[in-house]
């Protein structure tokens, strides 16, 4: 039974971030979990053989249940799963289609649930879940308004499976990155560049979630300022706050193709 760690969103800047931090563990595999097949194909040549190649679309229930058989068939022991996939856009609500909700909440939700559920019959004493959630899911946040909301649902969902999981030596964490430096981030809007308050590497979020994960944390806060994010969503009342981010980003979210959401 080869030793495997599952990445879903591999091919993005944290996805390769958490694939470089895999690769210094003792697994056989790293299982790269993406929908582009040339993106895959250029991981795999960037990452070395030990790095097994995926193809699946999440949004596409046959593809997952494609996910399943493969999970069936090789009976791996999973030491590592990442939900790292995510859908994110910041607007204000009226502008977001049906099928846009319906697809933000399935993979932001559903999908990293479901997957859990799929992975755990092959996970065992050690093995650590870690499900990338947001700082968004600190508190509600306007102009971002689904998107704080599926992660608020994944991060109270991943410290429940912390608390249900112990007996068994599983550990489930809960990431909540602030602004991550990555190619997703528009960098300029009417020839102004737009400051993102706190941007973190990506490396430096996923250094922080293993490690975190490996300390049996059922949340993992990469950085003081986004720590202090938290710190304020407890202390300050959630109006406040809120006037205070709808006023910093209603210029930008009025912007159609503004700002992926953190």
């Amino acid at each position: 039974m080869k030793t495997v760690a599952v990445l879903t969103g591999a091919t993005g800047g944290l996805g390769k971030a958490f694939l470089q931090e895999l690769l210094q563990e003792e697994l056989d595999e790293i299982w790269a979990v993406a929908r582009d097949p040339r993106k895959l194909e250029a991981l795999c040549a960037a990452f070395g053989e030990k790095v097994v190649p995926v193809r699946c679309d999440l949004c596409v229930s046959s593809e997952v249940e494609g996910f399943v058989a493969l999970l069936k068939a090789k009976t791996p022991d999973i030491r590592f799963l990442i939900n790292n996939a995510g859908l994110a856009r910041m607007g204000p609500i009226e502008t977001f289609s049906a099928d846009e909700i319906s697809k933000t909440v399935e993979v932001n939700c559903k999908l990293p649930t479901l997957i859990c559920q799929y992975a755990l019959p092959y996970m065992n004493r050690g093995a650590r879940i870690l499900n990338i959630a947001s700082a968004a899911a600190f508190q509600p946040n306007p102009y971002i308004a689904l998107h704080s909301a599926t992660k608020a649902y994944l991060r109270s969902y991943s410290r429940s499976m912390q608390y249900e999981l112990r007996a068994k030596g599983i550990t489930c964490t809960a990431v909540c990155p602030g602004w991550i430096d990555t190619t997703m981030l528009q960098r300029s809007r009417n020839g102004q560049r737009i400051r993102f308050p706190g941007m973190v590497s990506p490396e430096k979020v996923a250094r922080k979630a293993m490690k975190d994960a490996k300390k049996g944390k059922d949340m993992s806060v990469c950085t003081l300022f986004v720590k202090q994010e938290h710190l304020w969503s407890k202390l300050m009342p959630q109006k406040w706050s809120m006037a205070i981010w709808g006023h910093a980003v209603r210029k930008y979210a009025e912007d159609q193709n503004s700002l992926p959401a953190k």
